[in-house]
């Protein structure tokens, strides 16, 4: 989604929290053991911080990246490095249960990705790296439950669009807090446009190392990027505290792209750009070897079964799409995008989804999703002006997608979904286009972690809408935070969390409402 003008302009000079803070003060707050004093900051080379993601019952893939000073070609790293790593049962790193050493290469940016397995299910782990005489602060990880196993209850936070120059990642440090399962990030984890050298509502500066200000064409470029978001204290913090999934939006290339497409002039064939851009995604990502790009992409998609409660299914809904048939962004419906051959996963993924839907016996489906699946009719009965980068452009997708559910018979299947930098609760109907056609979804909105800033931009704009939809059932469109959603036997609850600003590192939170899915009755009502 296009990003609006937002002018830097809290104009109070701001302590940065980055060098005050680092990776140290990040695994202190996580209350675990940090790097040794011996480090020596110069050459500290765990300054991006660790990650965990995509757990299984049985392991995890663990993440660090070696880069002692991270805006340098290589991350400062002039030869391959040996790195060892361990994980533990308790946080001090005494019961060891598994350990081992890896090389890094320059071709990965020095970049560690350890995909471990033989660990028991639904249990917790800590993990740690060692290079030289450098030890890496403490992750914490967690394994999901065997599938078909009996759960009670599953906790989890998702969220997305967090554009550096618009904020402090205050939300993050408040969902540290949380008692969550793994958190579900939706895309955007990266913005592709040039930063002000204050960091915009980041004021302070020069606050932004000069090679990660340009718009990045190059992978080294990209690198940069990464490392700039990477280094934030508060996003490390949550990295450390939980495992996570992640997929893409559209920002961590091009805005609003499609397959190898974008609408801008110099741009239409992204091929070589996406290709630099996903490397570097997989380099700072705790993704399998599985995802590792090639000439023509990467794997991201991938499900998750969490005991014989939920099924997640992470979908990357921007790689393989088809360019929109009526017009990139916000245009009029045309008949071209009713064809059964216009896609929005792709007919690989989608065929996976589908008979994986099918096949499902979880008592929850969640669809972690990077754009709206919900019709917003822009215009009433003035005429039929949608989004065309949502799933609006793609309403055959759409309708396969739906029907596949209900002719299946999927238990509660209930989209996760970022993007909009705005809140929305959703009942999803079968087919849009017909009048009483039933509700067979749940759709929940998250808003952005900083996208926006604290302007009131999308409220003006996407308010006046809402009343030509009546499926949406809840709209807030200028806070910043994320969704917390508890899930159990009976119900779905949904907590939109929400900070107060996003110009300071600690701005108080709330939840703003809440929401409530009835097992076997789709649709949300406001607890």
């Amino acid at each position: 989604m296009a990003l609006p003008t937002v002018s830097p302009d809290v104009g109070v000079d701001r302590r940065h929290v980055l060098t005050g803070m680092g990776v140290l003060g990040a695994a202190a707050l996580l209350g675990l053991d940090a790097a040794p004093a011996s480090a020596a900051p110069r050459d500290y080379p765990f300054t991006l911080g660790v990650a965990s993601g995509c757990p299984a019952p049985d392991g995890v893939v663990l993440w660090t990246r070696l880069a002692p000073t991270p805006f340098e070609a290589d991350g400062g790293m002039k030869q391959p490095a040996g790195v060892q790593w361990q994980v533990a049962e308790d946080s001090r790193m005494r019961r060891v249960v598994a350990r081992g050493q890896v090389r890094t290469s320059a071709a990965l940016a020095h970049s560690v990705h350890i995909e471990l397995s033989g660990l028991e299910a639904d249990r917790v782990y800590y993990y740690r790296f060692r290079t030289g005489r450098n030890e890496s602060a403490i992750g914490r990880t967690r394994t999901l439950p065997r599938p078909g196993a009996r759960v009670d209850q599953l906790t989890f936070a998702f969220a997305s669009c967090q554009d550096y120059a618009s904020g402090y990642y205050s939300p993050y440090a408040h969902m540290a807090n949380d008692d969550l399962d793994f958190v579900v990030h939706l895309g955007d984890y990266v913005y592709e446009g040039a930063i002000p050298a204050d960091g915009g509502y980041r004021k302070k500066k020069n606050s932004v190392p000069t090679p990660a200000r340009p718009a990045p064409s190059s992978l080294e470029q990209w690198r940069y990027r990464y490392a700039l978001y990477k280094r934030d204290p508060q996003l490390q913090l949550v990295h450390a505290r939980f495992p996570w999934f992640v997929t893409w939006d559209d920002h961590e290339v091009v805005n609003d792209y499609a397959g190898n497409h974008s609408q801008y002039e110099g741009k239409k064939d992204i091929t070589a750009l996406r290709r630099a851009a996903y490397q570097a995604y997989y380099e700072h990502q705790p993704l399998p070897h599985s995802s590792s790009p090639t000439r023509s992409g990467m794997r991201i998609y991938r499900a998750a079964p969490y005991g014989d409660l939920a099924h997640l299914w992470m979908l990357d809904g921007r790689q393989y799409r088809d360019v929109p048939p009526c017009g990139w962004g916000e245009a009029p419906a045309c008949e071209p995008q009713n064809a059964a051959n216009i896609s929005m996963l792709g007919r690989r993924q989608e065929s996976w989804l589908h008979g994986g839907l099918a096949a499902s016996g979880a008592m929850w489906n969640i669809l972690g999703n990077n754009v709206m699946v919900s019709r917003l009719d822009h215009d009433g009965d003035k005429g039929d002006v949608l989004w065309h980068d949502a799933w609006d452009g793609y309403p055959a997708a759409r309708r396969r997608l739906l029907d596949t559910m209900v002719e299946a018979g999927t238990r509660n299947p209930v989209f996760v979904t970022g993007d909009w930098h705005s809140t929305f609760v959703n009942d999803v109907h079968q087919d849009f286009n017909r009048s009483g056609s039933p509700v067979v979804a749940t759709e929940f909105v998250g808003t952005s972690i900083t996208t926006n800033g604290d302007r009131a931009v999308y409220g003006p704009y996407y308010g006046p809408m809402i009343g030509y939809n009546p499926h949406i059932t809840f709209f807030d469109g200028d806070r910043r935070g994320y969704v917390r959603c508890t899930v159990d036997r009976s119900q779905w609850r949904t907590d939109l969390q929400m900070v107060d600003t996003v110009s300071r590192p600690d701005a108080n939170i709330e939840t703003l409402a809440s929401f409530v899915v009835e097992e076997g009755r789709p649709g949300a009502v406001r607890d």
